[in-house]
């Protein structure tokens, strides 16, 4: 195999994530007087292409050489191309959702404040606590994801590099907040662009594809998973990323609309073109006989098979950008994280140093989980089912027409969802033991039944159903309190104003954080000019 020797694969990993270490600690050194809100969030201070590049990294992350090749393996080109634009389109949602957002809740900076605003406290705790579990097992499977990698791609136990990220990014993390993020992410996002398009280069170059087995294998046609996965992909990654808050914070952080539409435009294309290029060495695994192998392996690993026909230095290079990809994922949930719960639960009261302890403290429950090494792309798709079955029903009160829609119809309805998914899975498998198996989809997506598919209908469509019939029953039930009370029935009345966020007031109390006014070094304003 293809495989850098003991010595030369600790140093490339150690020494990228030394790289990460000083660059994030220096940027946190240059922004030491930055306000407690500043380390939360960064409204409207971001340019179109430091927005792209943020994007481009959260969107990625080391469990993408996993997931896409496999795909590959199954469903071929036309599963590939499905799934490559379902994980990238969606990114167009936040350029033009975000600023439908930003104008009714210009003080916030996450999906739960607007939540709060529009719905109010219970179900915005009920959002909040979805997207606090949905960003605890995005940061799981994220390091389950490095862990393999890393043991694969180098015979090395992958425990090691997972400790060495947690305390990398921990470390800048809790100095620096979702600023410092934002910054390494640019680096990062930019480094990961350029690996990729270097590697797919050297792998199309070194590779010899057998032209029998592309004709044989038949991953050039069309086939049922393809046709089904039009339908469930789009559906489970864009209503995930709702719960995604470093998307929002990105969103937020936005200088203007334009930017923001900018930004992600550019990003989609790139994502999708990482995505395709990853996920096309699972052709070429098939194409050069690599994958299956004997005895047979699983199509997740035929990244990895293919490697194996590759000289050594392609192995350095890839693991350069396995450091890049899972760092940059990593930093951006675990700010993204911290955000969500000081604004969710603590409503921005913490002192900045509490805040950062909460960094530290969260990274010891992902780790301990994440080495028990979780099936990833099981992960994705019990939370892509929970978003499917809430998210339809949250948007609903993005319009303005729609100002009877209350936040009772929300809870009941993303509950409702995923109740259906478990009549749903009854009635098909016929037991309930198997009924609430589909729930964690325990078979994967890639089944030859309708199994998936079913369970991805029955989430957003019996949420809406549960939603509407949950409305019908808050309605009756004013109407027969207003008739028996005497009152008039006021259902359908427009809501009053929301009380201003206390983002605001946070932000008026941050200098008393800080010792002061907050105090900007004149490096670090030199820096912001050329780079932010």
């Amino acid at each position: 195999m293809g495989q850098p020797s003991y010595q030369a694969s600790n140093a490339i990993i150690y020494l990228t994530y030394g790289a990460f270490l000083t660059t994030g600690v220096w940027i946190a050194w240059l922004w030491r007087g930055q306000s407690k809100n500043d380390f939360l969030a960064a409204n409207r201070t971001q340019k179109a292409i430091p927005l792209a590049l943020n994007f481009i990294a959260s969107a990625l992350g080391s469990g993408i050489l996993f997931t896409y090749p496999e795909i590959s393996t199954i469903a071929g080109v036309h599963g590939l191309l499905v799934y490559a634009l379902a994980s990238s389109l969606p990114l167009l949602a936040f350029g033009f959702l975000g600023p439908i957002i930003r104008r009714k809740c210009p003080e916030g900076f996450v999906l739960t404040e607007w939540t709060r605003q529009r719905y109010g406290v219970i179900a915005a705790l009920y959002l909040s606590i979805l997207t606090l579990i949905t960003l605890f097992l995005y940061m799981v499977a994220e390091l389950s994801a490095l862990q393999q990698v890393i043991t694969i791609l180098t015979g090395l136990d992958g425990l090691w590099a997972v400790v060495a990220e947690c305390i990398v990014t921990t470390i800048y993390t809790a100095l620096g907040g979702f600023r410092i993020s934002f910054i390494t992410d640019n680096i990062q996002g930019a480094i990961v662009v350029g690996l990729v398009i270097l590697g797919g280069i050297t792998v199309g170059v070194e590779t010899k594809v057998d032209r029998s087995l592309v004709v044989s294998s038949d991953l050039l046609g069309t086939s049922l998973l393809g046709w089904q996965l039009i339908y469930i992909l789009p559906v489970a990654i864009l209503t995930n990323d709702f719960f995604i808050s470093g998307f929002w914070l990105r969103t937020f952080a936005s200088k203007t609309d334009k930017d923001l539409r900018i930004g992600t435009s550019i990003a989609t294309v790139a994502v999708a073109i990482v995505l395709t290029l990853v996920g096309v060495s699972g052709l070429l695994a098939v194409w050069t006989g690599a994958w299956p192998g004997d005895p047979p392996q699983e199509g997740s690993i035929a990244f990895f098979l293919l490697l194996e026909q590759l000289p050594a230095w392609v192995v350095g290079i890839v693991l350069v950008m396995v450091v890049s990809l899972s760092t940059a994922a990593f930093d951006s949930l675990q700010s993204a994280m911290v955000s969500t719960g000081s604004n969710d639960i603590f409503r921005n009261r913490l002192n900045i140093w509490w805040i950062r302890l909460a960094v530290v403290l969260v990274i010891f429950p992902v780790a301990v989980v994440a080495l028990k090494s979780p099936s990833i792309l099981q992960i994705y798709l019990v939370s892509d089912l929970v978003s499917a079955s809430s998210i339809p029903v949250l948007v609903i009160g993005l319009s303005s027409e729609c100002y009877w829609w209350r936040g009772f119809e929300v809870v009941v309805g993303g509950l409702g969802g995923m109740l259906t998914v478990f009549i749903f899975g009854t009635l098909y498998y016929g037991t309930a033991k198997d009924g609430a198996n589909l729930l964690l989809l325990e078979q994967s997506l890639y089944v030859s039944d309708w199994s998936a598919f079913g369970a991805f209908v029955a989430a957003p469509i019996g949420g809406l159903l549960w939603g509407f019939g949950a409305f019908a029953v808050r309605i009756g039930a004013q109407w027969l309190l207003a008739k028996a009370g005497g009152h008039r029935f006021d259902a359908f009345d427009h809501l009053p104003p929301a009380d201003p966020s206390l983002y605001r007031r946070s932000r008026e109390r941050s200098s008393d954080d800080n010792g002061g006014e907050p105090v900007t070094t004149a490096r670090a304003s030199s820096f912001r000019a050329k780079f932010l």
